[in-house]
């Protein structure tokens, strides 16, 4: 495929070539449709310079080809423009050779219309000749020109960017005045239109320096194949002196009308139709109507090509169907999974909390000095009125819930078939106060095991304690509290340092 420029124009193959470039035909991705887009061959100052006049250029007219935008991408600028797909006159008169003059009085009548508004902006072209006026193909029917290539156009005023001793134009089609290096001017350009009309009616380029020296006497005779009434016109428009002739598009336009009315029929004219081609050409491999024949395309979000289709469409948009294959392996049926049980708080299914292993503690034997039953080591839970499973009471209160979910640590380790099951979110509450049993049932508390003489029982378990989740567990010792400020082995050498700096601090005052 082309390469695209500037991320946004591909260039798709040249189309033509001229002084300071080569004129491509170009994908523009963003308006979705074929321009023309002239690449800068040279990147010195004086070329840029000429380029930037040139791409500034904003001219908004039927027959008129100016440039629309304009990239850089590293070394290289370019600016598009459309598409003219006619060829230019010079293709033209290839084609056919001399016009009939109806058919030239048309185009030049498009033509002094476009320089009409060349000349409202106060620019001068400087090089109307016929391979700068370009033609749409529009076959055998009524023909559209546009005049291009503002390559050397400037404004009246503007600073020049040429030497004293050069002129920049086409050789054959200068204006006489222009080399005496006379500063650019309208008439000089409608000189050029008098060039162009008269290699439109013979079919070949005009001797410029023989039509000057043709003018010692006065306008020539009228030459073979163009009609009179035309010549008085032509005539006035390649005086030697810019100032007998006319100096303005309109005043020009207006005389050709004129002369038009005075035209003889021309029978032959009518017989052959002259046809415009398509100069162009087809478009490369790879490239469609719709652009580039491809998915992907760079600069076209979504995978899609660039001409606007899904990468799963064919040639014409129509989606095609998956490639076929061997059908895959039915998928076995995996085991039903019971969904978990609403929470009670939420309404909403928790997820299962992490596997936490809870330490089971050692049964104890009861000590020596103090005899008695041997602890149940399965309470028979007793209900109470109402339907709830009473539990034995805790020798200490319930501590509150932990940041993080886990199971509770001071739950019965061999676990209570009655109470709820844990959840992620915190432990469950418990219906009753551990230490507060309903009045109305009397309850008879499960000995457990003394703690010993010389550890009085805790009024609420250490952090120790409730790590391990223990309760019965008093192998613990309190964690002394640390003292405010840094330790003395920081403190003494950072105060030594202080006593030396106030010690300097006071010598110095003293010296000075």
């Amino acid at each position: 495929m082309g390469e695209v420029f500037a991320g946004r124009y591909e260039l798709v193959d040249p189309i033509g070539r001229g002084g300071v470039g080569a004129v491509w035909r170009t994908w523009d991705h963003r308006r979705r449709r074929y321009v023309a887009a002239k690449v800068l061959q040279q990147s010195d100052a004086h070329t840029l310079l000429r380029f930037v006049r040139e791409q500034a250029l904003r001219i908004d007219h039927p027959h008129v080809l100016a440039p629309m935008s304009w990239a850089a991408d590293d070394d290289k600028v370019l600016f598009t423009m459309d598409l003219v797909r006619g060829g230019s006159l010079a293709h033209l008169i290839g084609d056919y050779g001399p016009l009939p003059p109806a058919y030239v009085c048309v185009l030049l009548d498009q033509l002094l219309s476009g320089l009409t508004a060349v000349h409202a902006e106060d620019v001068v072209h400087r090089d109307v000749k016929p391979a700068n006026v370009l033609l749409d193909a529009t076959g055998t029917g009524r023909p559209h020109l546009r005049l291009s290539d503002f390559g050397i156009a400037m404004r009246k005023g503007e600073p020049r960017l040429t030497e004293a001793d050069y002129v920049m134009g086409t050789p054959g089609y200068f204006a006489p005045e222009q080399l005496l290096g006379a500063e650019p001017d309208f008439p000089a350009d409608l000189y050029a239109v008098g060039l162009v009309a008269v290699y439109l009616l013979t079919g070949r380029k005009p001797d410029s320096r023989a039509l000057v020296e043709a003018y010692a006497d006065g306008i020539p005779p009228t030459p073979q194949g163009v009609p009179e009434p035309l010549w008085q016109v032509l005539g006035t428009l390649l005086h030697p002196d810019p100032d007998h002739r006319f100096r303005t598009a309109t005043g020009v336009r207006k005389a050709l009308a004129a002369a038009v009315e005075l035209l003889p029929e021309d029978p032959a004219a009518e017989e052959e139709a002259v046809e415009v081609f398509d100069q162009v050409g087809p478009l490369p491999p790879g490239f469609g109507p719709d652009g580039p024949e491809r998915p992907g395309g760079p600069g076209v979000p979504g995978g899609h090509g660039s001409g606007g289709r899904p990468a799963s469409a064919g040639r014409h948009g129509a989606p095609q169907p998956p490639p076929a294959g061997p059908p895959a392996p039915p998928t076995p049926p995996s085991r039903p999974v019971k969904p978990p049980a609403p929470s009670p708080d939420t309404g909403g299914f928790p997820l299962p909390p992490p596997v936490r292993e809870v330490p089971r503690p050692p049964e104890q034997a009861p000590p020596a000095h103090h005899p008695g039953p041997a602890p149940d080591p399965a309470p028979t839970p007793r209900t109470v009125p109402g339907g709830e499973p009473h539990r034995p009471p805790l020798p200490y209160p319930a501590p509150s819930p932990p940041p993080e979910p886990r199971r509770d640590p001071y739950a019965d380790p061999y676990g209570d078939p009655y109470g709820d099951p844990p959840r992620a979110v915190a432990p469950p509450t418990r219906p009753y106060t551990a230490g507060h049993p309903p009045a109305s049932v009397p309850v008879t508390a499960h000995p457990e095991p003394a703690p010993p003489p010389s550890a009085p029982p805790p009024s609420e378990p250490p952090p120790s304690v409730r790590a391990a989740g223990a309760p019965g567990r008093a192998s613990h010792r309190a964690v002394p509290a640390r003292k405010p400020g840094p330790p003395p082995a920081v403190a003494l050498p950072v105060l030594a340092l202080a006593l030396l700096c106030i010690a300097v601090g006071l010598w110095a005052l003293g010296q000075a």
